[in-house]
């Protein structure tokens, strides 16, 4: 799965590089808004390893807002499973928090914080955590009837059973969404540092764009894809190994 996920990275970049090229040559623009291949080369030696670098960085950020979000949404999914008043309330309080768009309050994130790590770690593991909630709450309030209908009957069912059963149940789904996750983490990380930061491949980009630098920025973008692309790879492998050795199919 790691190599098919840089492989289709690379198909997906190529075919952007050359549209742009195709865009450029047909309206006879100038390497200051479209670069040509040797600019892009030029630019992509210079920057590569700092670049990359800089998506370590950014992808450290990511993993700990991700770690974060899937403990935050596991705690909140199954303490919200039940068709309760209180379940209600927290099902509730998280659809409407999701509402509000995490761009507009991350500049109130950066004005209380500051523009270092938190409020990038901060930002990162919102992003990533509202999809993954409503995952787990989705899975955590749908009930197994005809397992849990047994323990049930026999006066062994219990919260914690209760919690491993729906989950085991739908462990494929629950690999797929904590997969899925690690590019919204990512993603949120390079809003982040793109809307206010001083470090990482979003402050980079930003750079590039004050300097209306459009290599830099291309240079940028697969830097990041090389890298999110075998993160994602790894995680996929490890979620099918993980899923095999617990027997599903």
């Amino acid at each position: 799965m790691l190599l098919q996920r840089i492989v289709q990275f690379l198909l997906v970049y190529l075919f952007g590089i050359l549209s742009l090229l195709a865009i450029k040559h047909s309206l006879h623009l100038s390497n200051y808004v479209i670069p040509d291949l040797q600019l892009l080369w030029e630019t992509s030696n210079e920057n590569m390893v700092p670049y990359l670098l800089a998506v370590f960085n950014t992808l450290g950020v990511a993993i700990l807002g991700q770690v974060i979000a899937i403990i935050l949404a596991f705690a909140i999914g199954i303490a919200g499973r039940k068709s309760s008043w209180i379940g209600s309330c927290i099902r509730m309080a998280a659809y409407n928090i999701q509402a509000y768009p995490i761009v507009a309050l991350a500049p109130i994130i950066f004005i209380l914080l500051g523009d270092g790590f938190t409020p990038r770690l901060l930002i990162a593991s919102m992003i990533c955590y509202f999809p993954l909630l409503l995952s787990i709450l989705g899975i955590m309030a749908t009930p197994i009837p005809e397992i849990e209908h047994f323990y049930k009957s026999t006066g062994r069912m219990r919260w914690q059973l209760e919690v491993k059963i729906r989950a085991f149940e739908n462990l494929k789904k629950l690999c797929t969404v904590l997969a899925g996750s690690a590019t919204l983490a990512m993603a949120g990380a390079i809003v982040a540092e793109f809307i206010a930061a001083n470090a990482g491949i979003g402050y980079a980009i930003r750079i590039g764009l004050y300097q209306s630098d459009l290599a830099k920025i291309l240079v940028a973008l697969f830097a990041i894809g090389i890298i999110i692309s075998a993160y994602q790879g790894v995680i996929e492998s490890a979620s099918h190994h993980f899923q095999k050795y617990w027997g599903c199919k």
